[in-house]
């Protein structure tokens, strides 16, 4: 099982949904997600990390606020937003941070 460091330093991009099990917002975005893996396939990964469970990688990257999304390329951050969004937002963000 690969570390989150070795994760997020690949050379694709990955979407990390910084989230709760006990938020609606988050349990609204699931079905996003899932419809936007089946559309990136294997363009970039997406990645759920439950902030409650992982309370340490929730402080080291300052979320706040559920759901945050972190799009990390090369162990970078290259995008990061708080609150509901769009698939197509989401999938536009993965798409340019392809090109970074």
């Amino acid at each position: 099982m690969e570390t989150f460091t070795e994760l997020i330093n690949s050379g694709k991009p990955v979407l990390v949904d910084f989230f709760a099990t006990w938020c609606g917002p988050c349990k609204a975005m699931h079905p996003v997600l899932e419809n936007l893996k089946a559309e990136i396939g294997d363009t970039a990964r997406i990645v759920k990390i439950d902030v409650d469970q992982k309370q340490s990688l929730a402080t080291e990257y300052g979320i706040q606020a559920v759901p945050t999304f972190i799009i990390f390329k090369g162990g970078k951050i290259v995008w990061r937003h708080s609150g509901m969004i769009s698939k197509n937002e989401l999938k536009q963000q993965l798409l340019t941070s392809e090109n970074i």
